[in-house]
């Protein structure tokens, strides 16, 4: 399992530790073009969390029964969920068939545009404007972009901006990381550690 920080160190030219120090900072600040650093500081938090400290790079859809009941209750009979439990292909094209700009199941899209990043960019809809962002074709496998550390990183940029997240980001208080926390998760999972890792990168841009 890559880490992605560790590779875009490598990429920027500086000590590849995996610790998000001052100079890892201000560096990838630099390479995204984010001038704001309580914006920089909020976003990296959230990924820092979401991607299990950079490693997670496409959604683990390997479900058993019980899972599949669990969290797409809304998807599954009992009888279905046995015939898919631990077939990831099938769950995606399953579950986000006919949604998030996916076609159906026999598209395949929900298994080529499942969650991807840090932040796990779900859906043809979501992946295909983030590629239209890179200035790339649209045809472009989205496997690909994890081939260059940058885009795991421009992910988080990304939809910060296009869902208005950039706009919470104007403290260092805790309320603020909560509301910040929200409109990413939905809700306050993993709260602690998101308010740990967002106090990490305060320290790392000199805001703490």
């Amino acid at each position: 399992m890559a880490n992605y920080l560790v590779e875009y160190q490598k990429k920027l030219g500086i000590e590849a530790d995996g610790v998000m120090g001052k100079k890892t900072a201000a560096a990838i600040m630099a390479d995204l073009g984010i001038a704001d650093k309580l914006f920089m500081a909020h976003m990296l938090g959230q990924v820092a969390h979401e991607s299990g400290l950079y490693r997670n790079a496409r959604e683990n859809l390997n479900y058993n029964e019980a899972g599949l009941l669990n969290i797409f209750k809304k998807y599954y009979t009992p009888e279905l969920a046995a015939k898919h439990a631990h077939k990831p292909e099938l769950i995606a094209n399953h579950v986000y068939a006919n949604r998030l700009g996916n076609g159906d199941e026999a598209s395949g899209d929900g298994w080529k545009y499942r969650g991807i990043f840090g932040l796990q960019l779900t859906g043809k809809g979501n992946i295909q404007a983030f590629i239209k962002y890179l200035g790339l074709p649209e045809d472009t496998d989205p496997d690909s972009l994890l081939e260059d550390p940058k885009n795991y990183f421009m992910a988080g940029l990304f939809w910060f901006t296009e869902n208005g997240v950039d706009k919470l980001c104007t403290s260092t208080k805790e309320t603020c990381i909560v509301a910040v926390t929200r409109r990413v998760n939905g809700g306050t999972n993993g709260l602690d550690d998101r308010i740990k890792q967002t106090k990490i990168m305060f320290k790392a841009l000199g805001l703490a």
